[in-house]
């Protein structure tokens, strides 16, 4: 997978920081969330004064009435104090949850927006992982984590001014002992943050290794290959867990570190507070209100470093999620994009094409091509696989650009047209048909959403769906399984011929759209398809030969090149490639 350049800024810099903009989308809520967090704090920070009234006075004879008072108060901030936490633990989760709902409709909204050529790259498995695990790290950082880390942050520095107050000897002790704390945390820090972002790529590798094998899982066991996927995925991870270990190790270590750092100076300068109260210079309360405040202290410093462990994982996970945020995208709509004619004629044309895909820079797929298909025109492309058929259609309905020449449509340039405008003028009926995992009538409807039940019943008798799916016990409800698992190959065919005549675009894109036919349903397929190309312009990709015979020209492709073209008729007579092909086939 390629990275845009600009990504490699996140790196950088904190990954966290690229989340600003999506919790700017809900101030009001950090808002109110600060709020209780800042009263839960002011209450935690008010209990020690109330701590010290108690010692130094609560056991006079005398004192009784000031007692019960003193306890009342500490009741009533306990309440508060309650109150106060719920409310700011249900903000941040919720905007927590908030904020990476919005992050992943934005990173699967980018993926769908981006050219084949990121995909041609990318694995499935691993974008997935990044979707899911990297996702709910971040969840865990802006929600929990945050709370946390914003609550032990306005205690330690409310406890440390209030140190101050206290006593500003032994706060003074406590500054000496700060750095020698803090810096190696940060230090330690970085450290977690680069095992981390390891540990989730290796994560990564063996999710996408786990996708591609269940989803051919079929092919595997024809093969009896499960022990051997098995092994491989056991390797990538080990491999995982080894990565994840080194991550959590270093966390551990910076625990067990900050944990005895924070103590052992608490513990220090504790020992010279007992001093000033043997010598007089402090009172019980006094003491016990400032170990109280360096108790909050060392403890919120041991939660922030704990908590600075988890955002070094979090920003791991941002900075996985925002490289694909940053990949540009290669194809998009001019900044003025040119209008089609409404209706579209559908006249195509190829002029001096030359095309390689980005994945296999060295090897030239397409060389000069060039051709014009009239508007209502039937062209058939044939030739041996591998010759530059179906680059054809991925560069009409432009999922690449080309490197040298021009596509028309209608007589515009289409890399100046909106690649929307440009698709929604072709139907595609692929050789490999996509079928999704609900019910069949959503896979015919995904020709045209916005088309009625009568529309989608029309194109499915059509394509002949009817006939097969009447037998179903759930009918056009029937789930057609991951990829269409449940249903034949033919089957599949005729789900995707539907699609493409609801869709109903003036230009047709048919790639062996019947090769996965019986001959009958071959039969009555075509005769479908015959009514649907009239007054619209097909482009044919076959291999049977037989399919393409009535073709108004055939297009013959070899090794990239267009090397004949004419009709049926004409093709046969001379001694070409096609001639060839059709002898083989015509004459068993």
């Amino acid at each position: 997978m390629t990275i845009d350049p600009r990504a490699e800024a996140i790196k950088s810099s904190s990954p966290l920081l690229h989340l600003l903009p999506y919790l700017g989308r809900y101030k009001g809520t950090i808002a109110f969330a600060i709020i209780a967090l800042t009263l839960a704090a002011a209450v935690t920070l008010a209990v020690p004064a109330f701590v010290r009234e108690f010692v130094d006075n609560g056991f006079a004879d005398d004192s009784l009435a000031s007692l019960n008072g003193t306890i009342m108060i500490l009741l009533g901030l306990v309440g508060i104090l309650s109150i106060a936490s719920a409310l700011r633990y249900y903000t941040v989760i919720w905007l927590g949850e908030r904020i990476v709902s919005d992050l992943r409709s934005d990173v699967f909204t980018h993926l769908s927006n981006l050219s084949p050529a990121f995909f041609d790259e990318a694995r499935t498995g691993e974008l997935t992982s990044r979707l899911t695990a990297d996702t709910t790290q971040i969840k865990s950082a802006v929600g929990a984590t945050a709370s946390v880390a914003l609550r032990n942050l306005v205690l330690f520095f409310g406890a440390s001014v209030m140190m101050v107050i206290t006593s500003a000897k032994l706060s003074g002790l406590v500054l000496l002992v700060l750095p020698a704390i803090i810096l190696p945390l940060v230090a330690f820090g970085r450290a977690v943050r680069r095992k981390q972002r390891k540990a989730q790529d290796t994560l990564a590798d063996a999710n996408a290794f786990a996708t591609e094998a269940l989803a051919n899982m079929r092919v595997v066991q024809a093969f009896t290959n499960e022990s051997f996927v098995s092994n491989l995925y056991n390797r990538s991870v080990n491999d995982a867990f080894g990565a994840a270990k080194a991550s959590f190790s270093s966390r551990a270590f910076l625990t067990a570190f900050a944990t005895f750092a924070i103590f052992a100076g608490v513990i220090a300068v504790l020992w010279f507070a007992a001093l000033d109260v043997r010598q007089g210079l402090m009172s019980s309360g006094e003491l016990s209100q400032f170990l109280l405040y360096s108790i909050f202290a060392a403890a919120a410093l041991g939660a922030l470093s704990e908590v600075w462990g988890e955002l070094s994982q979090a920003s791991g996970s941002a900075e996985r999620l925002f490289e694909i945020l940053h990949e540009p995208v290669a194809i998009r709509a001019p900044a003025r994009p040119a209008e089609l004619s409404l209706p579209v004629r559908g006249h195509v044309e190829f002029d001096q094409v030359k095309f390689h895909y980005p994945a296999s820079k060295e090897r030239r797929v397409l060389e000069d091509v060039s051709f014009s298909v009239k508007p209502g025109q039937q062209i058939a492309l044939v030739g041996p696989s591998g010759a530059g058929k179906t680059t054809i259609f991925q560069l009409l309905l432009r999922f690449y650009d080309t490197h040298q020449g021009t596509i028309k449509l209608d007589g515009i340039d289409i890399t100046r047209l909106d690649p929307g405008d440009l698709r929604r003028q072709l139907s595609l009926v692929p050789q490999d048909p996509v079928i999704f995992g609900t019910s069949i009538l959503d896979n015919i409807r995904y020709g045209r959403p916005e088309a009625s039940i009568d529309e989608i019943m029309e194109a499915a008798n059509s394509a002949l769906v009817d006939d097969f799916v009447s037998r179903l016990p759930d009918k056009y409800e029937t789930m057609a399984g991951e990829r269409g698992v449940k249903l034949s190959g033919g089957q599949k065919q005729r789900i995707a011929i539907a699609r493409a005549i609801l869709k109903n675009a003036p230009i047709l894109l048919l790639d062996e759209a019947t090769s996965a036919l019986d001959a009958e349903s071959e039969h009555l397929v075509q005769k479908a398809l015959e009514r649907l190309r009239r007054n619209r312009t097909s482009l044919t990709i076959a291999h049977r030969l037989a399919t393409v015979k009535q073709a108004d020209q055939i297009l013959v492709f070899n090794d990239g090149k267009i090397v004949e073209q004419g009709s049926h008729d004409d093709l046969v007579t001379r001694s070409g490639l096609y001639a060839r092909l059709a002898t083989l086939q015509f004459s068993h």
